[in-house]
């Protein structure tokens, strides 16, 4: 993994071709073990007209070549997905040695270019009826009189998303800036964040509003990053390190359902993290750590239920009781999450996946979860209905 943040003297190549060589030298292996590729990018194609052949063009430029190469979007599950496919092409013992890269660029002149992209994350042709639900499920929660700043329609998503759960289970703005405070502090001990400064629950809440209750600690960046992966068949793995190698013990993707917006055991993110359990052979409460969508602090709040870490109506308390800090039950997020650690989108699944990585090896320093066994990385893409439009839960072990 690249580190995360603003690098306007940076290409898609560059970042892509620091993260590849990264994961290579990490396995010990050269680019002609690789036999096949997944590329995953979202932004590329609006922001600056590689509209085709992404992962080609940036791959070939690195040195690979006959290799077959697959361009990979799923929103800001994108490299999740890619991670996901690499995953069954390997099962399917099409290929011993596959790479998954997510790399983005989103940083660049033009700002209101780069937040329009994410107007293309949800169904074009029926926006005024989406805004219409949101504004439905979000009514009769007192709003206090603030100004919003710039931003993407997505914090209007998760505000709206928020106001029903304060509508349905109690949860409050407080609780909201736990969860941010706590990522904030997580990340100042991760040298590849974007943001490293700690903040207080207080500094949380008096930051500028963007969307209430969201203020910016509680909002995701924009950000510029790449990261990358390989896997490799059980029969391969002697030809590498195997004191590196982490087992990928569930990949699931999944698509929604038509439900209520009330219907939380319905949701994308629940079905998925039920199929990735059954999956995997394991429960909830045996994951050690976990990475989870946090676009925004509501997201966190609501995964973590979601999840199974806690009952519905509870992330707010459970978070508040320090079970999702470091040295609680459940540490969520130890890399600061998307809210502080960035958010390039189509890299920032595989940057779940290395922050897992790093921790069930034991390679995490000062955010190291003690005796990390079982990971598991939550990773959402674009809005659709009352959720989701993909989810991808990935369960990874020592």
């Amino acid at each position: 993994m690249t580190p995360f943040g603003k690098f306007l003297d940076r290409s898609i190549k560059d970042l892509s071709r620091e993260a590849v060589e990264a994961a290579l030298k990490d396995a010990g292996a050269s680019k002609e073990d690789v036999h096949a590729a997944f590329f995953a990018n979202a932004t590329q194609s609006p922001l600056e007209g590689q509209h085709m052949v992404g992962g080609q063009i940036a791959l070939r430029d690195m040195g690979f070549e006959r290799l077959p190469v697959f361009n990979v979007e799923n929103a800001c599950a994108s490299s999740s997905s890619a991670l996901n496919l690499a995953y069954g092409y390997v099962r399917a013992d099409m290929a011993d040695v596959v790479l998954a890269v997510g790399a983005e660029k989103m940083y660049g002149s033009d700002r209101d270019k780069t937040f329009s992209v994410f107007n293309g994350a949800w169904d074009v042709h029926q926006v005024d009826a989406t805004v219409s639900r949101l504004d439905e499920i979000g009514r009769d929660v007192p709003v206090p009189a603030s100004a919003g700043g710039e931003r993407s329609v997505f914090m209007d998503v998760y505000a709206a998303l928020a106001k029903l759960h304060m509508k349905t289970f109690g949860s409050t703005q407080r609780d909201l800036a736990v969860i941010a405070s706590k990522n904030h502090n997580h990340s100042a001990a991760n040298p590849l964040s974007q943001y490293r400064k700690p903040m207080s629950i207080e500094e949380v809440l008096a930051a500028r509003t963007i969307s209430w209750p969201l203020t910016l600690p509680m909002c995701s960046p924009i950000s510029d990053g790449a990261a990358a992966a390989l896997l490799v068949s059980e029969r391969a793995l002697k030809r590498f390190d195997r004191s590196r190698a982490i087992e990928l013990r569930a990949s699931v993707v999944r698509s929604g359902t038509a439900r209520k917006p009330e219907e939380y055991d319905k949701h994308i993110c629940r079905q998925a993290a039920l199929a990735a359990y059954e999956a995997a052979g394991v429960a909830p409460q045996d994951i050690s750590v976990a990475e989870v969508h946090d676009a925004s602090a509501f997201a966190e709040l609501l995964q973590t239920e979601l999840l199974g870490f806690c009952d519905f109506g509870e992330g707010g308390r459970f978070a508040a009781s320090g079970a999702t800090s470091l040295g609680g039950r459940v540490p969520v997020n130890p890399s600061g999450g998307l809210e502080s650690k960035g958010h390039p989108i189509g890299a920032t699944g595989l940057g779940q996946v290395f922050e897992l990585v790093t921790q069930l090896r034991g390679e995490a320093g000062r955010r190291q979860a003690v005796g990390a066994r079982l990971a598991l990385a939550e990773n959402g893409g674009g809005f659709y209905g009352y959720e989701e439009a993909v989810a991808c839960v990935t369960i990874l072990g020592r």
